[in-house]
């Protein structure tokens, strides 16, 4: 930026911001946040509802966490599951679509729907993917999104069944063009080895993202079943979280799918938001380098503190993977993928490094407690980017995970704001 552009933007600086007090005394929103901090109740919707809080006589009273998919609880659905049984983030995109659990027979000819449309268009990957390298990930799956769009042939259909349509196939493509232009990504630019394996008509979503990334195709069932449950936890969150609300408000325009999905991938990529797991993977590599996987509880506190005195990681004064929005004793999601987490962490030898992460983040709810005095939670973020550092993948594509899963969500809150 030149001197002359830099001068004149510091001198309107003071003319352009707006005064925190002004929201509440006209009472608006600054983004989707309360005046305390807490998310922006949104429209309405059947598809899923996040519990955190509740209020009587105008109070906020704090309670434990609850996320339901179309009135299921999550954690009731979760309970009992066997992975050696079956995957669930299949089911779930069925119950999230339709709205009820399906029958066995239900089931598998939803598996056998999606499987159907795993294949990528006639020459795609060598035309788009392998042709157009990009650095940043996010940004080039918002490319080849709206390039789909050029292959449909009727792409501004957008009734409820065509929607519905479209949405099946981004659901069941979005996977393979993130591993193949990642692939595509560090033989590029890193000069690693270039391989491409074909997606498995008989493989679940998790399956086929861990055997397209590895260049022997092998997995454990541990890691396949907690990479599921990572999908299942972060396939929707209610119509008010930023990437949702930013597909339901480009769909209220009229516009096609696959603008409405380019758009929520752009909110995503936001690190207040689906990039908040690489900010924990970056703050806890920095805490174990200072005090090491044997730190005592004190020496933590110490580091705790001095994140939250601005001292310490990149002196913003917040710990990230603590607190959300709405939930305020627990997150759910946290509690669900924490135990999975710990299931890999035994199964990769790193249950010293699984340990840490839960004091610290039990001594960090305890210390912003005894500071400002709320009730404070682990997010799902604190443990995600863990587990897919265990898993094997890159940083590259921990907030692409969060696509995958979300990417069900998205195709419901927009088909449901069209009936």
């Amino acid at each position: 930026m030149s001197e002359f552009i830099d001068y004149v933007f510091q001198r309107s600086t003071s003319l352009n911001k707006i005064d925190n007090s002004l929201y509440s005394k006209y009472n608006v929103k600054n983004g989707l946040r309360n005046e305390d901090g807490t998310g922006v109740l949104v429209g309405l919707t059947r598809i899923s509802d996040v519990v955190g809080y509740k209020k009587e006589n105008g109070k906020k009273i704090d309670t434990e966490g609850e996320l339901y998919y179309r009135g299921v609880k999550v954690s009731d659905f979760i309970k009992g599951h066997d992975p050696k049984n079956r995957f669930l983030f299949e089911e779930v995109c069925f119950l999230i679509l339709f709205g009820y659990l399906p029958n066995k027979d239900e089931l598998d000819a939803f598996k056998k729907e999606l499987a159907s449309r795993y294949d990528l268009p006639l020459n795609y990957l060598q035309a788009r993917i392998l042709g157009f390298p990009m650095q940043n990930m996010m940004n080039k799956l918002q490319q080849e999104v709206l390039m789909l769009y050029t292959y449909d042939e009727n792409p501004d259909d957008i009734s409820p069944e065509a929607t519905l349509n479209k949405g099946l196939d981004l659901i069941a493509k979005i996977p393979e063009i993130v591993c193949y232009a990642y692939r595509t990504k560090v033989h590029y630019f890193d000069s690693n080895s270039l391989f491409i394996h074909p997606v498995n008509t008989e493989y679940s979503i998790a399956e086929n993202i861990l055997q397209m990334l590895r260049i022997d195709r092998s997995f454990t069932k541990i890691e396949a079943s907690v990479l599921d449950m990572c999908l299942v936890l972060h396939a929707d969150h209610g119509g008010g979280n930023n990437s949702t609300f930013t597909n339901v408000v480009m769909s209220s325009t009229g516009t096609d799918i696959y603008s409405c999905f380019a758009g929520a991938i752009g909110s995503l990529k936001g690190p207040k938001h689906g990039g908040a797991n690489l900010a924990v993977a970056k703050q806890m590599e920095l805490v174990i380098d200072k005090v090491g996987l044997n730190a005592t509880d004190e020496q933590l506190k110490q580091v705790i503190k001095d994140i939250l005195d601005k001292k310490f990681n990149d002196q913003s004064g917040l710990i990230y993977g603590i607190g959300h929005a709405v939930y305020t004793l627990s997150d759910p999601r946290c509690q669900i993928l924490s135990k999975q987490c710990k299931q890999l962490a035994i199964e990769k030898n790193r249950l010293k490094e699984y340990e840490l992460y839960h004091r610290f983040e039990e001594l960090a709810v305890a210390e912003i407690k005894a500071r400002k005095g709320i009730n404070v939670c682990a997010n799902i973020d604190f443990y995600s980017g863990l587990v897919y550092d265990m898993l094997g993948l890159s940083k590259d594509l921990y907030t692409l995970m969060f696509v995958i899963g979300r990417s069900v969500g998205w195709v419901a809150h927009n088909i449901e704001n069209k009936l």
